[in-house]
């Protein structure tokens, strides 16, 4: 393949995964509880799937973004309540997280407002199409990674 034929390609993938989540931020946005964020449900998710309570540096790690985003997304997380927020008893310069019992409630009613969204989109394209793009989309979010 030609290098210019390669970038136009390269281009196009890029341009359609931008927009897909473009547009899929915009529509989960709107099925979310009133007042919560993308950001939020994916740390409360996390929060509720993780076995043990995390770091703000952690968390911030694991999701791609700076400390000062996360600390900004768990002190409004910790408002609602829905976060806990307790000194390291190891090193008391930092903090560890956990999700509370409200924070589990809102995860599920975000869930329950998300989930018929995402899955007539999957429906609408079919399992099977969508199962064979999961390793090439996965593939690609590793190597990103590794560039970081």
């Amino acid at each position: 393949m030609a290098q210019n034929d390669s970038n136009a390609l390269a281009i196009s993938l890029f341009s359609e995964i931008l927009m897909a989540d473009q547009l899929a931020r915009s529509r989960l946005t709107k099925a979310l509880p009133k007042g919560m964020e993308i950001s939020h449900f994916s740390v409360l998710n996390h929060l509720a799937h993780a076995s043990a309570e995390r770091s703000p540096a952690q968390l911030a790690k694991t999701f791609h973004v700076t400390r000062g985003a996360m600390t900004n997304t768990l002190g409004k997380l910790e408002t609602a309540g829905y976060v806990h927020i307790r000194p390291d008893w190891d090193d008391a310069r930092r903090k560890m997280v956990a999700i509370s019992p409200a924070g589990r409630q809102a995860k599920d009613a975000a869930l329950a407002g998300i989930a018929p969204i995402i899955s007539e989109i999957v429906g609408d394209i079919g399992e099977d199409r969508v199962r064979s793009a999961l390793p090439i989309l996965r593939e690609m979010r590793v190597k990103l990674e590794e560039d970081t």
